[in-house]
């Protein structure tokens, strides 16, 4: 028996690159499985039968799992994938929130529907989708799994992803907050911050060039799958509200910290401007 065996599994993206690793294993491991993708290019445009494919070789290798075009991005949609997993096997255990789009622009040549677009699929898509399994998960009384997906992009910053990375940070703050939200339904919140050579990767500038040193041998999406499935079961109960960096065979949290810092003891006055002159550098690097 696999440790995800009989548990259902909504997987958002999961057609292509890190969501189809996800998915697989998941199957390997026992789960019944939602594969939810549109099939479309890593801009947002365009559909396939990705999600079709992906499903072919779970059931070839004796899975069972079905197929979800929805797109992500609306609370309708989120809930009409909730309500599918429910449908085809009888309730939902585990959801991934894995799709996403790039539209990399510097900030002044980003136009409003490179904003909004990116925004609604990463930050609006894995809010509905969490909101609505969250919603299934309480109700069914057993808890859950919920795996959100953010960037090193959100939580260190990249040149050319504001889109992306305000969406990112903001998945790294939602996790935060239903797992705190949650627990008392024991439905745990993590997030995944991985980087893997996908097609999505590949399609930021100069990432190309990279290959001779970063490849799908030792730097694909078949890292990311493992740390998914481990925060999907049951022995991960006691983990929630992380957020954990998997690059390559390198495995690591991301943690937002404060510096020491200072206070001004000698009154009860507001800092002067002349004052956090003097002191500011302690107050950043000390």
């Amino acid at each position: 028996m696999g440790v995800l065996q009989d548990k259902v599994a909504l997987i958002t993206g999961a057609g292509s690159g890190i969501g189809r690793e996800h998915a697989l294993l998941f199957a390997r491991e026992g789960a019944k499985i939602v594969v939810n993708d549109i099939g479309c290019r890593p801009d947002g445009t365009g559909e396939s039968d990705a999600a079709l494919r992906v499903v072919e070789e779970i059931r070839s290798a004796g899975g069972k799992a079905i197929s979800n075009h929805d797109a992500v991005g609306t609370f309708e949609s989120a809930r009409r994938m909730v309500q599918a997993a429910v449908d085809a096997f009888g309730g939902l255990d585990i959801l991934v929130n894995n799709a996403g789009i790039l539209r990399d622009r510097t900030i002044l040549n980003m136009s409003e529907d490179d904003w909004n677009q990116v925004i609604q699929v990463h930050l609006t898509g894995s809010f509905s989708c969490l909101q609505a399994a969250a919603r299934v998960m309480k109700d069914q009384g057993r808890g859950g799994r919920i795996i959100n997906t953010s960037s090193v992009s959100g939580l260190l910053g990249m040149f050319g992803q504001a889109n992306y990375g305000a969406a990112k940070a903001g998945i790294y703050n939602l996790t935060r907050v239903s797992a705190m939200e949650l627990a008392k339904h024991r439905i745990t919140v993590n997030s995944l911050a991985p980087a893997a050579m996908t097609r999505m990767m590949e399609s930021i500038p100069g990432m190309k060039e990279q290959q001779a040193v970063l490849s799908e041998s030792n730097y694909g999406p078949q890292f990311i799958a493992p740390v998914a499935a481990y925060l999907a079961s049951d022995a991960a109960s006691h983990i929630t509200g992380q957020t954990i960096g998997i690059e390559g065979s390198e495995l690591f949290s991301y943690r937002v910290m404060t510096t020491h810092g200072l206070v001004k003891r000698t009154s009860l006055e507001p800092w002067t401007i002349e004052e956090i002159g003097k002191s500011i550098d302690q107050a950043l690097y000390w």
